[in-house]
């Protein structure tokens, strides 16, 4: 039996789920998954149940998070891209936040 999603976004969405999982910090789940030095990046919509692996220079990435951040979601996106920028600084999330900022992904 096929399945369109990888073994991966498959096993990140079953630690999130469980309790004590890596995705899930005291009862708030993670959006964004990053992979790659913040090249690529699991996002999980809570929304519709997928975990979507993108590019984050993508289109499909910013539309995403667009989605996300039209359900009401945007604050807390906002704020884990910050903690990912200092957490990881030589990655490009502040680029990627600029990226979002001016396509308008945050604006209500």
């Amino acid at each position: 039996m096929a399945s369109n999603t990888s073994k991966t976004a498959r096993a990140s969405v079953r630690a999130g789920q469980s309790t004590g999982g890596a995705l899930s910090v005291l009862g708030e789940y993670k959006y964004i998954i990053p992979l790659a030095h913040g090249r690529f990046a699991y996002v999980r919509n809570l929304t519709n149940g997928r975990t979507n692996h993108l590019r984050t220079d993508s289109d499909a990435f910013v539309e995403e998070i667009r989605v996300l951040a039209a359900a009401g979601h945007a604050a807390k996106i906002r704020s884990e891209i910050a903690v990912l920028d200092e957490t990881f600084p030589n990655d490009g999330w502040a680029a990627t936040d600029k990226r979002l900022v001016d396509a308008g992904v945050f604006e209500a």
